[in-house]
């Protein structure tokens, strides 16, 4: 089933009739797949890494599918004749879509972007930069709007840098340099969750550590600056994410693994810990089956006198659910937004 703006781009199919093809922050559905019904050749990168496995095993010779920040190096002159951008779902990240976009864009070549009438589109003519022309809405269906427009000029040339900002943060366990590319969330002071984790991190800590939805990596960091040697893995669904974790750890001169895992599916293992400000978002949506499939998956992975620590929003049902899977549920500390749950094997 395609998502609603896919089904808006397939109605618009005699825009890349024949194109080669890159579409940019796709959804989780199969466009990119049924989008070779009509386009030559199709090239495909996922920002969400669960996307990317939705797509993946549909791959040929006419369809690549990639997941990351950007194409591939080997990629990085390549050009299209057109590229669809799904509108991001965070607004910011949309001006480093637009500028990689024309990384890949011949002059005079088509820029598509689609997104929901409620998820910020409209707003795409005050967005767009002034290398390509005026985008002009196509079509209107699907809750959706169609936007082409085109590259008139040579873009500058993208660079990350531009796209990072970077500022220090106290925290309990000392001071650290965050990294925080586009479109990632990371406030420049701790959040109260965040906060409330930090203040109460076990000493007891040792071996291979996990650390759920990695985000900026401030939970990775702090870990480190108070000890060292741990085996830290940082794991998370979206690539600017996992940049970002990569770049504060190099800012502060530490080493963890870091790679994308959907859930607990591509980690391997137990974890002497598994400390998390675990996301319960799915893109704007909240939900609850995120929450109880990552508490089920830890108590799987979690190693004899293992330690799993987490802070949730206090709305959220975990207690149950922590019961039910682990036995004992303690609540190490709390504050009027947050709990901070506490199971030690």
């Amino acid at each position: 089933m395609l998502t609603n703006p896919s089904q808006a781009l397939i109605r618009n199919s005699k825009y890349f009739h024949k194109h080669n093809v890159l579409v940019l922050n796709y959804e989780a559905d199969t466009f990119a797949h049924q989008c070779l019904e009509f386009a030559e050749n199709v090239t495909a990168l996922a920002l969400d890494f669960n996307h990317h496995l939705t797509l993946s095993s549909y791959a040929n010779n006419k369809l690549q599918c990639y997941f990351g920040h950007q194409l591939p190096d080997s990629l990085v002159d390549t050009k299209f004749d057109t590229v669809i951008i799904y509108f991001a779902k965070a607004k910011p990240l949309m001006g480093y879509l637009l500028q990689l976009a024309a990384q890949h864009l011949r002059i005079d070549g088509q820029l598509m972007i689609v997104g929901e009438n409620k998820g910020g589109i409209k707003s795409i003519d005050k967005l767009t930069p002034d290398y390509y022309s005026p985008p002009i809405k196509q079509d209107n269906a699907r809750h959706c709007l169609v936007y082409v427009s085109y590259l008139t000029q040579v873009a500058p040339r993208l660079s990350i840098s531009d796209w990072v900002s970077q500022y220090s943060l106290d925290t309990p366990q000392g001071k650290l340099q965050i990294c925080n590319v586009v479109g990632v969330f990371s406030e420049k002071r701790l959040d109260q969750g965040t906060e409330l984790l930090l203040l109460h991190l076990p000493n007891n800590l040792h071996g291979r550590v996990l650390d759920f939805g990695c985000g900026a990596g401030v939970i990775t960091a702090a870990l480190l600056k108070a000890n060292p040697k741990l085996a830290m893995e940082c794991i998370d669904i979206n690539a600017m994410a996992l940049l970002s974790c990569e770049l504060t750890l190099a800012a502060n001169n530490m080493h963890a693994k870091i790679y994308p895992s959907d859930g607990f599916n591509q980690i391997t293992g137990k974890f002497d810990g598994i400390i998390s400000n675990p996301p319960f978002h799915d893109g704007l949506t909240s939900t609850t089956d995120i929450a109880t499939q990552f508490v089920k998956s830890s108590a799987i992975s979690l190693a004899p006198k293992g330690v799993w620590q987490i802070v949730a929003n206090r709305h959220l049902p975990y207690a149950d659910t922590i019961a039910t899977h682990f036995g004992k549920v303690n609540v190490l500390a709390e504050n009027n937004k947050y709990k901070l749950y506490l199971h030690q094997r």
